[in-house]
């Protein structure tokens, strides 16, 4: 990637002429790993070019990546096909990608996991790429359907014919919910998406189509972790498939009371009472689902959130609201949670998430649920970097 910086590039201290390469490379070996573990994920892809000695020995470590990271997407009439991306920790630095093609210029980035994007072209097809290395997948054609719901595609190639399973036809596509899970080492991926409110479709790494899982109408969110997808509609039906198997099999289903919410008039509205503009779901770290909404307050405009426990482990006759993640903090956009720690970055028993107004400010926001209180984490309004589209990520980088 290539670096632009505000400030002078060379304004940091070099290395004194007795600090030779050679020098470098004779450190031992635990105490260079001692570094590399201390070090922020860019400053660490930055010591593995100090000598082949440490590029080496950065594979036996793995680069903190607990901090959210900024993609920004170029115009699509822009001749730039490359992305920028923004780093949390480095206010006075921009990288810029190199050229992804014209495609990924032109495509839509659906979700993101790690350094991963799931992204759909202009014909509505989607594929896998990675940030960092360009690695692609390309997915099957949305066409190709593996059930009772049909699609075909028109001679215009953007229009879509979708027939339900009772005879209904429907004109376009709509591409709700997504979920990607891709595995650093295998390659294994599973991806998921609702398709026009009728089902949930997936496909794995080997697939040729789109499968469909019966059942699954109506998608409110969903979120894939250890071979299982949570699936929860806006009806309240509550669903876990397991993944582990040749086809996923539902292992688990309960009813989940869920607040029917409308985002785009809400947030207009100047009433100073709370409105649920979202209900997500969130996996904690030890396994228990958790059923999230986030509301927002018009007049003061403030945000809250509130947290109900909705499967550990086995059925759960009541839902209680919980308080407290402990030492625990959430990942809104991501839909898991992480443990916290002083070193890691991440503070406990907070909820990072991320709001966009336009096209030219995106803010991350971190709500304390201890103190019900919203701190502003960054406020990203970068005049001078021409883009249309933007999105938080958590990265982490391969060792190659």
């Amino acid at each position: 990637m290539e670096i632009e910086e505000k400030h002078n590039p060379n304004s940091h201290e070099r290395l004194r002429p007795r600090d030779t390469p050679e020098s470098w490379s004779e450190l031992p070996l635990d105490l260079v790993l001692s570094v590399f573990k201390r070090l922020s994920f860019a400053n660490f892809q930055r010591a593995k070019s100090v000598c082949t000695s440490w590029h080496s020995s950065s594979r036996q470590c793995v680069p903190k990546n607990q901090t959210h990271w900024l993609v920004l997407f170029p115009e699509e009439n822009n001749d730039n096909n490359s992305c920028t991306l923004f780093n949390l920790e480095e206010e006075d630095k921009l990288y810029r990608t190199q050229d992804l093609g014209l495609e990924f210029a032109k495509s839509f980035c659906m979700e993101t996991y790690r350094s991963w994007l799931l992204m759909c072209n202009g014909m509505h097809n989607l594929y896998i790429v990675n940030l960092f290395t360009h690695e692609r997948i390309d997915l099957p054609p949305v066409e190709a359907q593996r059930g009772v719901t049909k699609m075909e595609r028109t001679l215009d190639d953007d229009v879509f014919r979708i027939t339900s399973h009772n005879g209904k036809e429907y004109k376009g596509i709509r591409q709700r919910s997504p979920v990607l899970w891709i595995d650093e080492k295998t390659r294994e991926y599973v991806v998921s998406w609702e398709l026009r409110g009728l089902c949930v479709v997936y496909s794995r790494k080997g697939d040729a189509s789109w499968n469909q899982i019966p059942e699954t109408s109506s998608c409110c969110d969903m979120v894939y972790m250890d071979s299982k997808l949570y699936f929860l509609s806006l009806f309240g039906q509550f669903r876990i498939f397991d993944f582990s198997g040749e086809s996923p099999q539902q292992t688990f289903q309960c009813g989940v009371m869920v607040e029917r919410f409308r985002l785009g008039i809400q947030l207009r509205q100047r009433s100073n009472s709370l409105s649920i503009v979202a209900t997500k779901l969130v996996v904690t770290v030890t396994g228990e689902v958790l059923k999230v909404e986030k509301l927002w307050r018009p007049r003061s405009e403030t945000w809250s959130f509130r947290v109900f426990k909705v499967y550990s482990s086995g059925f759960l006759k009541k839902h209680d609201r919980i308080y407290s993640l402990g030492d625990e903090s959430m990942l809104l956009d991501q839909g898991i949670t992480v443990l916290a720690s002083d070193t890691d970055g991440f503070i406990k028993n907070s909820v990072y998430f991320s709001v966009s107004h336009g096209k030219d400010v995106h803010d991350m926001f971190l709500f304390n649920l201890e103190t019900q209180t919203t701190e502003l984490l960054h406020k990203f309004n970068c005049s001078s970097v021409q883009f249309s589209r933007a999105r938080w990520f958590l990265p982490s980088f391969r060792q190659t």
